[in-house]
């Protein structure tokens, strides 16, 4: 075998070793990118969630210290007009 091509094939070797390795380490990388994002789309969503349950728990408690301080208005009935009959001497007023 020629010397020459005896070096060309280990070349080709090395350089096919070095791009599956680099191959490998990028796909073990897209891996655990894709562990890390899922888990922070969900410590995402958990932090949202426990966010809006402690906004709406606070409106509610809110509301209820409102309705607990306002004074309650009891309506009363309207006074009765006194009935005026017409007599000759009193005039109806308009």
């Amino acid at each position: 075998m020629n010397p020459m091509r005896k070096t060309a094939g280990k070349k080709v070797a090395a350089i096919r070793k070095r791009n599956a390795a680099k191959r490998q380490a990028a796909a073990k990388k897209a891996a655990s990118t894709r562990k890390g994002r899922a888990a922070g789309k969900k410590a995402a969503k958990t932090r949202t969630r426990s966010a809006a349950a402690r906004k709406v728990a606070a409106t509610r408690a809110r509301k209820k210290e409102a309705a607990l301080t306002q004074p309650v208005q009891v309506q009363e009935p309207p006074a009765p007009e006194p009935h005026v009959q017409a007599t000759p001497e009193t005039t109806i007023p308009e």
